[in-house]
């Protein structure tokens, strides 16, 4: 082994280029087909698929280049075309809900929207673990769950009436003056 072989790529630079751009916008289309889902609320399907995807795609990037500067091209390449996609959607919103998607509403009014849970591949389960992460003990506390593009799961807890919220400051209230009561010396 030469030293020259960790250095001097294998392939022509412009394809060193080429073929991560590729498979960068292949992915890309890809996983926005599969859905919000595959962002955010990972099973361990979902994430033995994202991994095997990654060497699935590495000789598409790579070719037979196995040198240390193919690599490099290979990587900043990625990086580049990351930072310029993301650069080019922070200005143009409209293109930006094209390729992310809208928001989808999994619980509206306290309701779990199943149609729209099925659609998105999201169980009852995967929802209920999701308000655990955020502080709701069951999705009877949920008043209204949103699926957002980046495939997070935000949360809006119910809000009590005003009859419970005067119930609620009356027994506080209570609490108080017995407390005080019992303060008082004998």
């Amino acid at each position: 082994m030469h030293w020259s072989e960790l250095w001097i790529p294998g392939e022509p630079i412009l394809a060193k280029i080429l073929r991560p751009l590729v498979v960068y916008a292949f992915l890309v289309i890809s996983l926005r087909l599969a859905g919000k889902r595959e962002l955010a609320q990972l099973n361990p399907f979902d994430l033995v698929v994202l991994l095997t995807l990654s060497n699935t795609v590495q000789n598409a990037i790579i070719g037979s280049d196995n040198s240390i500067s193919g690599g490099i091209i290979g990587a900043v390449t990625l990086l580049g075309a990351n930072y310029l996609v993301v650069k080019f959607l922070y200005r143009h919103e409209r293109l930006e809900r094209l390729v992310e998607g809208d928001s989808v509403v999994l619980i509206e009014d306290g309701r779990v929207m199943t149609g729209r849970c099925e659609a998105e591949l999201i169980t009852l389960t995967e929802l209920e673990a999701a308000a655990h992460r955020q502080g709701f003990t069951s999705l009877e506390d949920v008043e209204r769950a949103v699926l957002e593009p980046g495939g997070v799961v935000a949360f809006f807890g119910r809000k009590p009436d005003v009859a419970t919220m005067r119930m609620d400051e009356l027994v506080a209230r209570l609490d108080a003056i017995q407390h005080q009561i019992a303060q008082l010396p004998r």
